[in-house]
């Protein structure tokens, strides 16, 4: 009689599904860091203190003001409902209005992201994002070549990102098209579709017996797939004991910081036209230290008024995160097979290995600064 066969384990497989290599405690933290430095090479440009730009941050400030009333229409909408109804019902000794108020607050700022996505929507109204981010990438290049003027083997220093970049033409990197319709058409359908999944998840963990289980199990699925399976496992079992509220802020701070980072970028896809499967390697090979930079400043734009003047800091800060874990863009004559060699992350060993006062040795005196462009189209 013939034994039972051993089912072999593939070890390779298993080994697979527990790398966290592209998500590492340290690329979360070297983005995280990143925020700050790239704000502060941000702050250095004094291209940023022009006539332009004040009045820009001053329709900012605007801008952050008006979101914060859109925002909160729905609020004064159902606490005026409310007063009309306390003159029929008494209410002195209710608490059901005061939660239905704070379940509509929490679900309005963590469930739909409503700010984030009025902030977000000012790219397609207007184009000083994409201005802000390849004025600031000429910034860093021009910072660079100070910091390096006395190398003695030029050869040793990289190429410039701004003059071959600014050559590209622009579309819109999720549907490389050049219509702006259709890139806020795009950028709308997911913002609803994610926010419907949101809501339906939210109102799914309110089953009875069953629903402690779904946010959990929404964590593990999300996770699973960005940082294997051993993490999700331990978010999985953490979910399960923690309150839904807190939770829910932790799973939609990394879907919002993940699509902040997406709305950042796109100057940069707008003119590298990654493909679909290209674009999606891209992101996962550099998602740890995304997600650190993503995260941090979702923190900041939640400052109320001035998110929306954070936001412009953070997509001027963007441009420096480029030249950190990409290569400079060819001309376009040239760009053939450039993206298929971005896929990964070729420096991310030594970049994560760096101190953190190497990162960015910042000259005490800024450079010279011009408001002409050194780089004229031919």
């Amino acid at each position: 009689m013939a034994s039972p066969t051993t089912p072999q384990i593939d070890k390779e497989k298993i080994k697979q599904k527990l790398d966290v290599s592209h998500f590492d405690p340290n690329a979360v933290l070297r983005g995280i860091q990143l925020t700050l430095v790239g704000a502060h090479r941000a702050l250095q440009n004094p291209g940023l203190f022009t006539s332009k730009h004040y009045r820009q941050a001053a329709i900012a400030v605007a801008a952050g003001i008006v979101i914060r009333l859109v925002i909160s229409f729905p609020i004064i909408g159902i606490k005026v409902l409310l007063w009309f109804l306390s003159l029929v019902f008494s209410l002195d000794h209710a608490t059901w209005d005061d939660q239905v108020i704070n379940g509509l607050t929490f679900i309005e700022e963590h469930v739909l992201q409503a700010p984030l996505f009025f902030m977000t929507l000012m790219r397609y109204v207007t184009p000083t994002l994409d201005t802000l981010f390849m004025d600031s990438l000429r910034w860093v290049d021009t910072t660079y070549v100070e910091k390096h003027r006395n190398e003695q083997d030029p050869s040793r220093l990289r190429a410039m990102y701004y003059p071959n970049l600014r050559q590209y033409s622009v579309k819109d990197g999720s549907t490389n098209s050049s219509s702006t319709a259709e890139a806020l058409s795009m950028f709308v359908y997911r913002f609803v579709r994610k926010g419907a999944i949101s809501l339906a998840v939210f109102a799914l963990s309110y089953l009875p017996y069953v629903g402690r289980f779904v946010l959990p199990a929404a964590s593990f699925y999300t996770f699973n797939k960005a940082v294997g399976l051993g993490p999700a496992a331990i978010i999985f079992g953490t979910g399960v004991v923690l309150p839904r509220r807190y939770l829910v802020i932790f799973l939609q701070s990394y879907f919002a910081s993940r699509s902040l980072m997406r709305e950042l970028l796109e100057p940069y896809f707008a003119r590298i036209h990654f493909s679909k499967e290209e674009k999606r390697k891209w992101f996962r090979s550099r998602e740890g230290l995304l997600f650190g930079f993503g995260i941090g400043f979702y923190i900041l734009l939640r400052v109320p008024l001035l998110g929306v003047l954070i936001y412009g800091i953070a997509e001027a800060s963007t441009a420096y995160l480029i030249t950190k874990v990409s290569d400079p863009p060819p001309p376009p004559s040239q760009s053939q097979g450039f993206t298929s060699s971005q896929i990964e992350w070729k420096n991310k060993a030594k970049f994560l290995s760096l101190p953190l006062a190497n990162i960015d040795a910042l000259n005490k005196e800024p450079p010279p600064y011009s408001e002409t462009d050194p780089y004229p189209r031919g």
